[in-house]
């Protein structure tokens, strides 16, 4: 393949790699955040919050932002962090490995990937329609592009393993 279509699938395959980076970054993150949230106390998240509120980061001590995150933590902290541990650590590792099964290019991932980013998508939304989130909107549609990305590359490279010779195959017979 070469002129634009080539360098349209270059391009769509750099778009690819760089949306798999984000969610191995992101998974990451969630897998960091719940081995700290098994590590840190409720004090200590009080006092980075304190920390937080005096330099003004979020806006006035006194304002809605500022309100909901003292809120957040004196919910959080005082409470049972299981779920949110277990929900964050069965994410990261879920998105860990689909991150790496796709960037190794193997066939039988892409199809539970987009069931699962699919069930990311839905609860995305579902949350953001119960809490007015913005943010987990864009989050949804940002899933949903990468699913899109997902599911060309799945068929490029079923395409592109049905022509290859059965000796580059994987699994296919050495040449001999």
């Amino acid at each position: 393949m070469t002129g634009p279509a080539a360098e349209n699938a270059r391009w769509t395959e750099r778009l690819f790699r760089v949306a798999l980076l984000v969610k191995g970054v992101d998974g990451a993150a969630e897998l960091l955040g719940a081995i700290a949230l098994l590590l840190v106390s409720g004090d200590w998240m009080h006092r980075v919050v304190v920390l937080v509120l005096a330099r003004d980061l979020v806006g006035p001590p006194d304002a809605p932002p500022a309100r909901h995150l003292v809120r957040a933590v004196d919910e959080f902290a005082s409470g049972d962090r299981t779920f949110v541990v277990v929900y964050l650590a069965l994410h990261g590792v879920l998105k860990l490995a689909l991150v790496w099964a796709l960037l190794r290019r193997w066939l039988p991932a892409y199809p539970p990937a987009v069931a699962v980013l699919g069930l990311f998508v839905v609860y995305e939304l579902v949350h953001a329609w119960h809490t007015g989130s913005v943010l987990l909107a864009v989050l949804a549609l940002l899933d949903i592009a990468i699913i899109v990305l997902v599911l060309r590359e799945y068929r490029l490279l079923r395409r592109e393993r049905a022509a290859a010779p059965d000796d580059e195959k994987p699994g296919g017979r050495e040449p001999g």
